[in-house]
């Protein structure tokens, strides 16, 4: 399935929060949900911030989205992810109902829905969000190459 242009338009508002992250000494992923032409939720990771190892950006919109919606079934949302999700993120994505993921770099290391598991795609689960993969993918992995590069390189320390 082809992106829409207003996929576009949410993943370069993804990036910026990954920029964002970055510049906050967290890993640069950010991420979006909305419907429609809405945008629901917005943000990035903030692991570092609350110490809090399930502070992964998906999970943080997810939940923004369905406070402001009241309702936790997001079957007519979108969420659009810099980095492919890892196997916590894409449970939730499936528990969430999301409509539909549309993610940027791949994840060889962690990703579970395409990369190194297919949560979001197995037939045993009782949903299945459509996939696009790829999406503005040079720009969100290169951010994350430099802010890994920064990091290995001590000029940028962990706070």
């Amino acid at each position: 399935m082809a992106p829409e242009p207003f996929d576009i338009q949410m993943m370069a508002l993804a990036l910026e929060h990954a920029h964002r992250a970055a510049t906050a000494g967290e890993a640069p992923v950010g991420a979006v949900v909305y419907r429609s032409n809405e945008l629901l939720a917005q943000g990035h990771n903030l692991r570092e911030l609350h110490d809090d190892p399930t502070a992964h950006v998906e999970l943080l919109v997810i939940r923004e989205a369905a406070r402001k919606l009241g309702d936790w079934r997001l079957y007519d949302c979108s969420l659009a992810v810099t980095l492919e999700p890892c196997v916590m993120c894409a449970g939730a994505i499936v528990n969430a109902r999301v409509g539909r993921l549309i993610y940027g770099a791949t994840d060889p290391k962690a990703g579970a829905v395409e990369s190194l598991y297919q949560v979001c795609s197995d037939p045993r689960l009782n949903h299945r969000p459509v996939i696009i993969g790829g999406l503005m993918a040079q720009e969100c992995g290169q951010v994350l190459r430099d802010f890994f590069r920064q990091r290995r390189s001590g000029k940028l320390a962990r706070e």
